[in-house]
């Protein structure tokens, strides 16, 4: 079972993302004949705005050249860097993110998390993409992700923790919210796995939570689901309902809505593993809850459409 975060998870931009915001900034003072010779090299791929679309949706499927493409920050996503918890603190790194063409992906491309140890800090990487607008509270969570229960490189055995889960921007808030879809496919904190996690905090520190365990092996593409709406929260993988929380572990603040793979710890040193987890797209709808055949119907829509990108949820 998930473990509180006992030291602030800071939010710290990738140095990937510093380039775009100096070439905006260099652009506010160009002089014409700079445009005209960019003109002339071609157009360059746009940051694109938010679109117009159904209220209080968004949805991504992650159709991105990679890290450094300026709709990334556009559409409100970062790449985690810096210390903070959990897992192998310190180890959190950009390098982790790719966006890759999938042929299993629905809309062709996936966001790949790929974490890296050899069992040794120095020798450890940790992946969280997350996104940087705190306006995502009641409603329906959804997105599809492949799991992995092997490496897909070296030695199996490593406690590695493949989530999906919105949370506060804070760890020390008074309204904390968190709801988690954790696995391990190799157990960890005294498990043997392999196990999926929902968990719904009240209070991160000392911890306040509540949680069901499904002991079952998942490898491969899932529709994780968490539905918040009158006062419960439920959460559900590929239609089948796993558990549902109420009371006051239910969210109580807007959130961040994050994607991470990261090792509990290192229990073995000997060549390097590589875990990989992918997401295809991501889907919230504020105030509402979807069943999931409504949320596949919605997200199919999008996918015959060519959109890859809709957020007109309201800004806090």
């Amino acid at each position: 079972m998930s473990q509180p975060r006992r030291t602030s998870r800071r939010r710290a931009w990738t140095a990937l993302t510093l380039p775009v915001l100096l070439c905006v900034l260099a652009a506010c003072s160009a002089d014409p004949a700079a445009g005209a010779r960019a003109d002339a090299a071609g157009p360059a791929r746009d940051a694109s705005p938010t679109p117009t679309g159904p209220p209080g949706t968004l949805f991504d499927n992650f159709n991105y050249t990679g890290a450094d493409d300026p709709s990334l920050a556009a559409h409100g996503w970062q790449i985690r860097t810096g210390g903070g918890g959990p897992g192998i603190k310190g180890t959190w790194s950009a390098d982790g993110a790719a966006f890759l063409s999938d042929p299993t992906a629905k809309g062709g491309k996936v966001l790949r998390l790929r974490s890296s140890t050899d069992g040794t800090e120095q020798g450890t990487t940790q992946v969280e993409v997350q996104t940087t607008s705190r306006n995502f509270f009641k409603g329906t969570f959804a997105a599809r992700i492949h799991l992995s229960d092997k490496p897909t490189n070296g030695r199996d055995g490593d406690h590695v923790v493949q989530t999906f889960f919105p949370i506060s921007p804070s760890d020390s808030s008074e309204n904390y919210s968190e709801l988690d879809f954790e696995y391990l496919p190799n157990g960890g904190w005294g498990s043997v796995g392999p196990q999926l996690d929902n968990v719904s905090w009240y209070r991160a520190d000392p911890p306040d939570r509540v949680h069901n365990t499904l002991k079952r092996r998942l490898e491969g593409w899932h529709t994780m689901m968490i539905t918040a709406m009158d006062g419960k929260v439920t959460y559900s993988l590929d239609g089948e309902e796993l558990f549902t929380s109420s009371g006051k572990y239910v969210p109580r603040e807007q959130m961040d809505i994050h994607f991470s793979n990261w090792l509990i710890d290192l229990p073995f040193t000997g060549g390097p593993r590589i875990w990989d987890m992918k997401v295809d797209w991501v889907y919230h709808k504020a105030d509402d809850a979807v069943s999931r055949a409504d949320v596949q119907k919605t997200v199919d829509g999008f996918h015959r459409t060519g959109t890859d990108y809709i957020n007109t949820v309201p800004k806090p």
